[in-house]
């Protein structure tokens, strides 16, 4: 059977480096992106030149309207999707978290949570459609281990439900010969942290790190790529740190 996986936030970061792993790999990919057309687009293009088939798919994972339409079109266009990377997720600036804006906590609780969880039952839907099984890797942090006390509680608590949901979730499908897994990276190189306005932070907290550095997007997205694969068919349920030896 054919491979199409859609990867939710795949503009840049994590999810450009898994869309475009993918791509190399056989997969069809979806690229999925809200607002950064450009930078979905760019990679559209990359992959293409490479000889990859891929679409680029704008939609809010929090919305379940634009779910629903982002697994409509890439079947359309590429097929049935038989994986999918909830790799999409938003964070506030850094603060205590009495500080933090009600609004900032609901944002982040919609993309990151929410979003998941449609995004899944519209992968089931999918998967069930063509009776074939099918992946799901959901996208953590370590934050859902160490808290991210005086900066980031709130973001945590929502990838603290994301493995959570990766758990039973998995359990509830194993039968069906859907495997749900989740990754949970460390501190990496992309540009969140110049997002939320602390470009550094990455390198300030590098010394935390057992291994002295923070993680560059490509080695997060290889463990992601080998959970799809068949080499972890007997796998589900797990959430794979991979966080420098946090």
């Amino acid at each position: 059977m054919k491979k199409v996986l859609i990867v939710t936030g795949a503009g840049r970061g994590i999810g450009a480096a898994i869309a475009r792993g993918a791509a190399r790999e056989g997969y069809a990919v979806a690229i999925n992106y809200h607002r950064d057309e450009g930078a979905a687009e760019a990679l559209l293009t990359e992959i293409r030149a490479e000889g990859g088939e891929a679409i680029a798919v704008r939609g809010d994972v929090g919305n379940e309207k634009d779910v629903h339409a982002m697994f409509e079109r890439t079947e359309a266009e590429l097929g049935p999707v038989t994986a999918v990377v909830n790799n999409a997720g938003i964070t506030s600036r850094p603060s205590p978290f009495t500080e933090v804006a009600s609004e900032d906590i609901e944002r982040i609780f919609r993309t990151n949570v929410h979003g998941v969880m449609f995004c899944s039952r519209a992968a089931i839907a999918a998967f069930r459609r063509h009776g074939q099984g099918g992946v799901i890797v959901n996208i953590s942090s370590v934050a859902a281990k160490t808290g991210s006390p005086g900066e980031y509680v709130h973001y945590s608590a929502s990838k603290a439900a994301v493995e959570a949901f990766t758990n039973g979730l998995a359990r509830e499908l194993a039968a069906e010969n859907i495997r749900v897994c989740c990754v949970a990276p460390g501190t990496t190189l992309t540009d969140i942290h110049a997002n939320m306005g602390d470009p550094d932070r990455p390198y300030r907290v590098a010394q935390r790190i057992p291994m002295q550095r923070p993680g560059k997007a490509e080695e997060i997205a290889a463990p992601v790529l080998w959970l799809l694969s068949p080499a972890a068919s007997y796998i589900t349920g797990v959430t794979l740190p991979v966080s420098g030896g946090l």
